[in-house]
């Protein structure tokens, strides 16, 4: 068994979808990035890559070049499942943490936990998703921006 853990932070900006787990939510503000900005999805490929010490996100899908402006990160999440299976393993189980004061992600959890898992080959009760506020502390609170967390179990194929 390997264990990696991940995490992700996108500053909240203007004329921006906002998409966690690859579910777009409706509100008034999106996450900057070159890709979707979708930081559930980057933490949870940060995990896997790091349980299986094969770098990051960073060094697989650079923010230079260009294929990856606007791509959406369920895509990447295939290829990183792909890049995982040809090390030689399989997904255990994930569990990650979305942590935003806004806006409530609690009717969306059960979309983009089944999005994770869909993309990974995995059942839907191997991904946990939850979401937590800041209790208005920090530049969550501020509503300044979203973070993500997550937790990868890798066991041996």
């Amino acid at each position: 068994m390997r264990i990696g853990i991940g995490y992700d932070v996108h500053a909240l900006t203007k004329n921006r979808e906002l998409v966690l787990g690859g579910v777009k939510i409706p509100w008034d503000r999106g996450l900057a990035g070159h890709s979707d900005a979708d930081v559930l999805t980057h933490a949870v490929m940060d995990a896997l890559l790091g349980a299986a010490a094969l770098g990051d996100i960073g060094k697989h899908f650079p923010d230079t070049d260009e294929r990856f402006r606007n791509i959406s990160s369920l895509l990447l999440l295939e290829e990183v499942g792909e890049i995982i299976r040809r090390a030689g393993y399989m997904v255990g189980n994930i569990d990650a943490v979305v942590a935003a004061q806004e806006p409530r992600l609690a009717p969306y959890i059960p979309q983009m936990a089944s999005n994770l898992a869909g993309c990974l080959g995995v059942g839907i009760h191997d991904v946990s998703v939850k979401a937590t506020t800041t209790e208005k502390l920090g530049f969550i609170g501020r509503c300044q921006g979203i973070s993500a967390q997550a937790v990868a179990l890798l066991l041996k194929l």
